[in-house]
């Protein structure tokens, strides 16, 4: 069935080839193609000819269960919807993005220093294993690692399956991640020594958990089966409370923010040993999986360790350009 037959609504045929534009573009666009099901049957349970600012208005006010930023954001899909259809009806409605729910307020990332780092790995032998999880130490102790050593995210990291490391090369294959995108990337030797240790016990424990199609993360399940995202979460949480640490606020961090410190401490080391940063970004980009470096810059947060090696460079470089200041006073 072709994207234009999936819509019934007077709005239908417009939205279907919206939908095949983008899937034409090499984009999955599924969550917003959920998006505009739920417009759809709304305009067909409102029994509206037309997209107007009435209706939208109206259909806004039936997302009032979600929260304020995911309603911008199905306010956004449906705008850009409108302006696709601009192009061919330049009289057509297009919502006011004034109008909108004001975006959420950044959520600035915690770095780990390299103390917190080791402390977390330290937690994780704290970790209960029994029956239940006879891996659970070894396994968070592997995923502590790859996140920091490989900057991972975390959706990545728990849809890893066996296949996916090939131990010959030491490297471990990211298949269509965000923005749709593979890479291969090559492991530390510190990774690759903890991830073999863990997949040594595993295989003694549960050879037929080998499988390539196995999840490489297993939680310890008779069918061999991946942690959850959320799960996964909930146990790194816990591995942040044993190891002390919270952020400034008082919070324990996120683990999105190992992604962030695999990042900035990435740039701190090039710093120190003299590297050409602006040669290494491109490589640091396409490492994390990112389409152009602007993207790489967001998690490049100017924290102190970054200042004082950004600082030492420019003296060592120009300080002899720089005159010191005179506290005498002109004549």
């Amino acid at each position: 069935m072709s994207a234009a037959l999936a819509f019934e609504s007077s709005l239908g045929p417009v939205i279907g080839r919206y939908v095949e534009l983008k899937e034409s573009l090499g984009r999955k666009y599924a969550h917003e193609r959920r998006i505009l099901q739920s417009l759809d049957r709304f305009l067909v349970a409102d029994g509206a000819d037309d997209l107007s600012l009435d209706v939208f208005q109206r259909w806004c006010h039936s997302q009032d269960h979600v929260k304020s930023g995911v309603l911008r954001d199905r306010m956004r899909v449906v705008r850009n919807l409108c302006l696709y259809r601009r192009r061919s009806d330049p009289s057509c409605f297009v919502p006011d993005p004034a109008s909108f729910p004001p975006p959420n307020q950044y959520i600035q990332p915690y770095i780990f220093s390299e103390d917190e780092m080791e402390r977390l790995l330290v937690a994780t032998s704290g970790l209960v294993t029994n029956r239940a999880y006879p891996l659970r130490s070894k396994a968070f102790r592997m995923a502590v690692v790859l996140l920091y050593t490989a900057g991972l995210r975390r959706g990545e990291f728990v849809r890893l399956t066996m296949g996916d490391y090939d131990h010959r090369t030491r490297t471990v294959l990211i298949r269509d991640s965000k923005c749709h995108k593979s890479r291969l990337l090559p492991l530390s030797a510190d990774a690759v020594e903890v991830l073999e240790s863990y997949l040594n016990a595993r295989a003694a424990l549960v050879p037929a958990a080998s499988a390539a199609e196995a999840p490489l993360m297993w939680n310890g399940s008779p069918g061999v089966r991946s942690y959850t995202g959320a799960g996964f979460c909930h146990v790194c949480r816990s591995l942040f409370h044993k190891a002390g640490i919270r952020t400034p606020d008082g919070r324990l961090p996120r683990v999105h923010d190992i992604r962030h410190t695999f990042a900035v401490h990435a740039l701190v080391r090039w710093y120190r040993s003299g590297e050409d940063i602006h040669a290494k970004l491109p490589l640091l980009s396409a490492y994390m999986g990112h389409v152009s470096i602007a993207s790489t810059l967001y998690y490049l947060s100017f924290i102190e360790p970054l200042r004082a090696a950004a600082s030492e460079r420019f003296i060592a470089r120009c300080g002899a350009l720089v005159a010191p200041t005179s506290n005498e006073v002109p004549r």
